[in-house]
């Protein structure tokens, strides 16, 4: 299958060429991009170059002022880069009612991947149909979640998987390659993940790259466990053979702040003996999730009923309540529960926006941590939340993105505009690495940057037609301001689109044009390396 794989796409690429000569030789083209400076999303210097397409393709680079098309746009002064490459969304909350993404297209956005944090849709061709069947306007993706696997098998329990059992989490690890998903990914901090071993994953994970898939994971423990998470995460790629991605790779809790240090070395140290290891992370020093984050995973085991049962037991109340509290003072508390911050919460949406001491206060009680502990529970027993922690410093993120191994992500929503209070990285992540990373800080440059954007996660995904601008790739292209790009959301004001993208194309067709989406839907399914078409 791999080998008729093969040919179709060198028979697809010298299709490609033919059209690409063919419009060189009549110089006319569909959309037709002038002076503008390419980022080719190689890492390579900028050059000035023209850039002509037709039907979904590239197909000329070069000099082509004399040329024709039925559409032109003028880049003089503009960035002409390729469009980027989430590879790290949770887009499926909000993609079937904003079908646009249009807090990502306003990114210059092209591609999104789902599936991330071990959960993820399943039959994955079930899903892809009704992607299809929505229509949208970015290009999509997902990874089969770990969890999601774990969870249909064996649910919530905190045990091993037996025999069968693990079989029957390989047939349908493989069946999700077979169907399209560009690899698996874990949440091993999430019930049920927490409750896998790591021999469990490894077996799932062989399976993966049979399929020549790679393996991306929320570890599991990014606080006071980190390191020995990325030695986990190192072991995994090791004894499976397969590439592994840490994702939004962090340092949380303040205690911890600094220890990018050694999990960077580490990482080195890994690639140097062979170990094909890379990371993603979002450019914030606060991360989301739900509100049973700061649970303890253990009460965690068998859902939110036996959960609630643990809290109304008189003699694992106080355990559960201590376990709460050590992770608002000690992992995503950040030390404490004012930064712990309600983003969005169905039941009442009046606590969005509020910490959990803000809660507090308007209750009357103290802010402490133990009441705070108190206020989490009252609020998973009614229906839960999902919440921002801000536990990270600045120095630890801007010093993992400056290694040459990590992409960028945004692990963001698709929430619709004015809806709730979400992290801004759904608004602003690949604009902030532009305006405040490279323009402001110079912590990278433009054209590593976008590299990170675009081509090193084409590469690492094996999309060999996306995700830079060459001759016979997929017109995926974004065109901005790099003096303009910047982005507004903030923690306090969310929902605020990203600055300074002028146009976007997927797939040859404008989606955002002069600042302006578009009514097209042009995006497609990026199926995975194992895909078998039925």
């Amino acid at each position: 299958m791999k080998t008729i794989i093969k040919h179709l796409l060198i028979f697809s690429i010298s299709f490609i060429s033919l059209i690409s000569l063919s419009a060189k030789a009549q110089n006319t083209f569909d959309i037709l991009i002038l002076n503008g400076r390419i980022i080719d999303g190689t890492g390579n210097p900028w050059f000035e170059a023209d850039v002509g397409i037709v039907d979904q393709h590239i197909v000329s680079i070069g000099n082509l002022e004399n040329a024709q098309a039925a559409k032109i746009i003028d880049a003089s002064g503009l960035i002409v880069s390729p469009g980027f490459i989430d590879p790290h969304t949770h887009a499926i909350r909000g993609i079937f009612d904003n079908p646009t993404a249009e807090s990502s297209l306003r990114q210059g956005v092209t591609t999104l991947l789902e599936g991330n944090d071990g959960s993820s849709p399943f039959p994955i061709d079930e899903h892809y149909q009704a992607i299809r069947d929505k229509g949208i306007s970015t290009n999509w993706s997902v990874f089969v979640g770990q969890g999601t696997i774990r969870e249909l098998v064996i649910g919530t329990e905190n045990r091993s998987a037996t025999t069968d059992e693990l079989q029957q989490m390989k047939t349908l690890v493989a069946q999700a390659m077979e169907q399209g998903a560009m690899g698996i990914s874990t949440g091993l901090f999430y019930v049920p993940g927490n409750f896998t071993p790591i021999e469990e994953v490894i077996e799932l994970s062989r399976i993966v790259a049979d399929y020549d898939g790679i393996y991306i994971s929320h570890m599991r423990d990014e606080v006071a466990g980190l390191m020995d998470s990325v030695n986990e995460t190192i072991r995994i790629g090791e004894e499976s053979g397969i590439p592994v991605q840490i994702t939004h790779h962090k340092a949380m809790g303040r205690q911890n702040w600094g220890a990018s240090v050694e999990t960077l070395s580490m990482v080195d140290a890994a690639r140097t003996r062979g170990i094909d290891i890379t990371m993603d992370q979002y450019p914030y020093t606060a991360a989301q999730s739900s509100m049973s984050a700061i649970v303890p995973q253990w009460a965690q085991a068998g859902g939110r009923d036996a959960l609630l049962a643990i809290w109304n037991d008189s003699a694992l109340r106080q355990e559960l309540k201590d376990g709460i509290v050590d992770r608002i003072l000690y992992d995503r508390g950040g030390g404490s529960p004012a930064n712990i911050v309600i983003s969005f919460s169905a039941w009442d949406t009046s606590l969005e926006g509020k910490s959990l001491a803000d809660i507090a206060n308007d209750r009357g009680i103290e802010p402490s941590p133990g009441n705070a502990a108190e206020i989490a529970m009252d609020i998973i027993s009614r229906g839960g939340a999902q919440a921002v922690y801000h536990a990270m410093s600045e120095e630890d993120v801007e010093r993992i993105m400056q290694h040459p191994a990590t992409a960028i992500g945004s692990d963001g929503t698709l929430t619709i505009f004015g809806d709730g209070a979400p992290h801004p990285r759904q608004y602003g992540t690949f604009a902030r690495v532009l305006g405040r990373y490279v323009r402001e800080r110079g912590i990278i440059t433009l054209e590593d940057a976008v590299r990170k954007m675009s081509g090193a996660t084409a590469q690492r995904l094996g999309i060999r037609d996306r995700g830079i601008l060459r001759e016979g790739f997929y017109a995926d292209i974004s065109i901005f301001d790099a003096d303009e790009i910047r982005d507004l959301s903030t923690f306090e004001e969310p929902h605020q689109y990203a600055e300074g993208v002028k146009h976007v194309i997927v797939n040859g067709t404008l989606a955002i044009e002069d600042g302006l989406v578009t009514d097209a839907r042009p995006g497609m399914i990026l199926n995975g390396p194992g895909y078998i078409e039925d």
